[in-house]
């Protein structure tokens, strides 16, 4: 509760005192309002939590003290009296902090806002400690288990009502809800009394439940002796042979209660809009819509049957309105139907969607599937991820997945999960792996074939990259599986390797020699020259003589 300081002539002049009579049984001493809150002074010694406890009571709590304006409100209360009372503040830490503006204290609200603090001299202080006031309006820390002699209470509301106004000087007496009694209060909280003994007459602050604003009323309905505040008439207030009337001006009429003034149209049946005619009311609909036979409800009106049509081709009735439709073949063009043209994707091939291009149709397809690059006009089913849903049939429950994924299950559903094709060594030399598919390549020097093998580049000469006295050969693919790399060889599979390779070649060596021998003979066969069995033998002729 955040104020700006007020000047105390000012102060005095928006506040209401009931003081110079004795307290009601447990009521404050003394007790002044404003238009949202009042205070009231108790001088009754009891500790801190007890003196809250007697706040809460009448439905307030310790008062708080953030501006002049409730300095004042102090001022005012104490009348001089001498004596400590308990304000709402209580130390949040374990110590004072005297550099602070509220020391660690914090109001009995829950927070430490304030533009306004006034200490007395005092130093650094651990423990339990709540403030005081005096009649110098000094704050002085006090143990909270300590009696002060007595305590200020603050109340809350949202709004009041003005002291009544009286025409003969009748004396009123006004009781609050928290206690306080007197009649020099110029502002009353909700739920407080007035007694006009002179008049036999008690009213009270409450809402009313039309104008839902605070007024004085009685449960009685009819107003009462116009000498004081008009009657509670919000018009005038006549009186003849001793009985009060109200009345009301032009185009209002008098509430239920019997005072107050109202617009006919409030509390109107009315369905759309309400009209004052006098002092009574008309209901009106509104455009496309006609008032019912009870006088308040609206109907809708059937804009479509109307004749002639309001629409070209196809009217549609809607709640308060109308659309208008084209039949098919037909486009609405700034309110009026006009034919299309022939579509281009008329009856064309497409299995699922055609869209309009400049130079004929292109064929398209469902999310979840793509242009089939063999078939255009077809789609397959088509994952740009590595891992989509699957294509199941609610009925069969079987499922499908494109080109290149495999079927498996997550999360107790079925999905579609990327099949790495680099993982089988299709491709001789490097390969990449993509959603779907992979795609082969080859080192310097070669270019790809059948996509997954790789042959040697040939130069201007017809020589590759092997050079010698042996022209090349033809040429043949590289084998497709190629062995692992050395760098990623266990050192007991490389030595294997070894191993193998020198049995092999010395295997080689004993049947090439064994080969050598059958092939050439001894000199004693005479042979002219030892040949391969490929060859022919050219063995010398005995001739006679």
């Amino acid at each position: 509760m955040r104020r700006l300081p007020l000047p105390l002539p000012l102060l005095l002049a928006g506040l209401g005192l009931g003081l110079g009579r004795e307290a009601e049984p447990g009521g404050p001493s003394g007790a002044q309002c404003l238009e949202h809150d009042c205070f009231g002074v108790f001088w009754s010694a009891l500790p801190f939590a007890e003196a809250g406890a007697e706040c809460q009571r009448g439905g307030g709590h310790l008062m708080t003290v953030r501006s002049t304006v409730a300095e004042d409100a102090i001022a005012l209360l104490l009348q001089n009296r001498s004596g400590n009372l308990w304000l709402g503040l209580r130390l949040g830490l374990p110590c004072t902090e005297p550099t602070q503006r509220l020391r660690g204290f914090q109001w009995v609200t829950g927070d430490r806002s304030t533009d306004y603090s006034n200490w007395a001299p005092s130093g650094r202080q651990c423990g339990e400690f709540c403030v005081t006031v005096s009649k110098e309006l000094r704050w002085e820390e006090r143990p909270c288990e300590a009696s002060a002699d007595g305590f200020l209470c603050e109340y809350n509301y949202w709004g009041s009502c003005p002291r009544l106004p009286t025409a003969d000087g009748l004396p009123v007496t006004y009781t609050t809800p928290f206690g306080a009694s007197g009649g020099d209060f110029l502002a009353l909280p909700p739920g407080s009394s007035a007694v006009i003994a002179a008049l036999g007459l008690e009213l009270h602050c409450e809402e009313d439940g039309e104008s839902w604003r605070l007024r004085w009323g009685r449960p009685e309905l009819g107003p009462w002796s116009c000498r004081l505040d008009n009657g509670g008439c919000d018009g005038a207030c006549e009186e003849d042979s001793g009985q009060a009337r109200c009345s009301c001006p032009e185009g209002k009429v008098l509430s239920s209660d019997g005072r107050g003034c109202r617009s006919p149209c409030a509390g109107a049946p009315c369905q759309h809009h309400c009209v004052v005619a006098g002092s009574t009311f008309l209901c009106m609909c509104e455009a496309g819509y006609s008032l019912a036979a009870d006088g308040s409800s609206c109907e809708d009106d059937d804009d479509c049957a109307v004749v002639p049509s309001v629409c070209e081709q196809v009217c549609v009735n809607t709640e308060g309105g109308f659309e208008c439709h084209c039949h098919q073949g037909y486009t609405m063009v700034d309110g009026d139907c006009q034919a299309l043209p022939m579509s281009r994707c008329y009856k064309t091939p497409c299995e699922q969607q055609c869209e309009e291009v400049p130079d004929g149709y292109r064929c398209s397809c469902y999310p979840g599937y793509a242009v089939d690059p063999q078939v255009p006009t077809s789609c397959v089913l088509h994952c740009n991820r590595s891992q989509c849903p699957a294509k199941c049939d609610p009925y069969t429950l079987a499922c499908e997945c494109p080109e290149g994924f495999v079927l498996d299950s997550a999360d107790n559903r079925q999905v579609c999960v990327d099949f790495d094709e680099c993982d089988t060594n299709f491709c001789q030399h490097n390969c990449t792996n993509y959603p779907g598919g992979y795609e082969c390549h080859c080192p310097p020097g070669y270019r790809l074939i059948d996509q997954n093998d790789c042959v040697e580049i040939l130069g201007e000469d017809g020589e590759g990259a092997y050079s010698g006295d042996f022209g090349p050969g033809p040429q043949l693919p590289i084998p497709s599986r190629t062995p692992p790399k050395a760098e990623h060889l266990h050192p007991g599979a490389l030595a294997g390797i070894t191993v193998g390779v020198l049995s092999a070649a010395l295997v080689l060596l004993a049947l090439t020699y064994h080969l050598a021998r059958r092939c050439c003979r001894a000199p004693a066969t005479m042979d002219y020259k030892c040949n391969c069995p490929h060859e022919k033998e050219m063995g010398l002729q005995p001739v006679s003589s």
